[in-house]
């Protein structure tokens, strides 16, 4: 008979290996390590390198978005009660655990494995990235400054007083377990993290993810966080790397692409049909569905403009425009860059709005006309892609 005060009665076991049990308790995902493992964590308390974690935990702390009562209990108790109160929760010892917090649902969890010859890797990821989705180095709008007299050693701590707290859980995080079957050398587990990184960012740029702070594509949030765990055994020797040139890089960075995919496909409605269309692939330069609609429809006649309206989904998703928008991003991109020349970006971005024009209109002989109508046109992106579509639609039906 269950327990209905035991945090654990009702928790489903999704993954049984020798090393590790994952298990779900609602709002709890646990891997409840079977030995000793070495383990290098983001957790706030019980993080860095350890050996004395028994638990990897991943939580939904808060709501994605107007939660204030639960985050306000993040913020007021401070890291480490809240740790303890999130372990007691979940039914874990909290000085054993390595612990995750996310707004996003622990239902939507994805678990990949990963094997090749004797060594195995598992990664379970939790992933949202409509919120605070950023490319590194994006400008930040939070610095943690410690208060007067609190710098030097006591900061160390972890004791000291700041100016700032930061945030646990906002609608946007992708939190990263990987358990590897095989002992790793301190170092190895060290350089995991870079191929894990490296993975993560694999993932987003493939769905062609946005920043929310720049017009760039993601590189991960402001909030990932990650757990990993290597088993302890001196019987086997532990393995010494874990970059990409190794099986052993190549299949962690697969699981964890993999994972990060199957999770925000999941979370946020992302696969690669979910991102065909224009709106996708220039929404980081500010283009915006209803606004590009309307847009559009001014350069329009009536009776244009309302056959436009009635078939606006059916023209952003037509494979033609959408691969010229995103030509036009990428090109977008590398003048930003400077692997292009900023005084010839008007011409070059002008030759992508054309194709995108001639897309639409199923007209490709029609491509030096669009070309020198769209010449005259800014280098604003919304504004080129509305005239480029109002052009394309016009001469679609003549």
């Amino acid at each position: 008979m269950k327990n209905a005060n035991d945090p654990a009665a009702d928790a489903i076991t999704l993954l049984e290996t020798d090393g590790f049990t994952l298990r779900r308790r609602g709002r709890f995902l646990s891997a409840d390590l079977k030995k000793p493992h070495l383990v290098l964590s983001t957790s706030h308390v019980n993080g860095g390198q350890s050996e004395r974690m028994r638990f990897l935990l991943n939580h939904q702390s808060t709501e994605g978005k107007g939660h204030i009562a639960r985050h306000d209990i993040l913020i007021g108790q401070g890291q480490e009660a809240y740790h303890g109160l999130a372990c007691e929760e979940a039914g874990v010892p909290a000085e054993e655990t390595a612990l995750m917090g996310t707004a996003a649902n622990m239902q939507y969890a994805s678990v990949r494995e990963e094997s090749f010859e004797e060594i195995t890797v598992w990664s379970v990821v939790t992933a949202g990235v409509q919120g605070n989705a950023g490319r590194a180095g994006d400008p930040a709008t939070w610095h943690e400054k410690h208060e007067s007299g609190m710098e030097g050693g006591a900061a160390g701590t972890g004791n000291a007083a700041t100016a700032w707290k930061p945030v646990h859980a906002v609608p946007g995080t992708i939190n990263t377990m990987v358990i590897f079957n095989w002992p790793l050398l301190p170092a190895a587990l060290s350089r995991a993290v870079a191929t894990m990184t490296e993975a993560k960012t694999a993932a987003l740029l493939e769905l062609a993810v946005s920043s929310r702070f720049s017009p760039n594509l993601a590189t991960g949030t402001g909030t990932d966080q990650f757990c990993l765990a290597a088993p302890i055994d001196p019987a086997r020797g532990p393995k010494t790397w874990t970059g990409k040139h190794s099986k052993l890089g190549e299949i962690l960075a697969r699981a964890v692409t993999e994972a990060t995919k199957e999770a925000l496909r999941w979370q946020n409605g992302l696969e690669p049909s979910r991102t065909r269309n224009l709106i996708h692939a220039l929404g980081r330069f500010g283009v915006e569905e209803a606004k590009l609609l309307e847009a559009a429809c001014a350069h329009l006649e009536e009776k244009d403009r309302a056959l436009l309206q009635a078939n606006f989904q059916a023209v952003v998703h037509e494979p033609l425009v959408a691969g010229a928008a995103y030509a036009l991003a990428a090109v977008r991109d590398r003048i930003a860059y400077g692997t292009l020349p900023e005084a010839s970006g008007r011409e070059l971005l002008a030759n992508q709005a054309a194709m995108m024009a001639a897309g639409l209109a199923a007209k490709t002989e029609a491509f030096p006309y669009f070309r020198s109508a769209l010449a005259a046109q800014s280098s604003d992106i919304p504004a080129l892609a509305a005239q480029a579509l109002a052009l394309g639609w016009r001469e679609k039906w003549k």
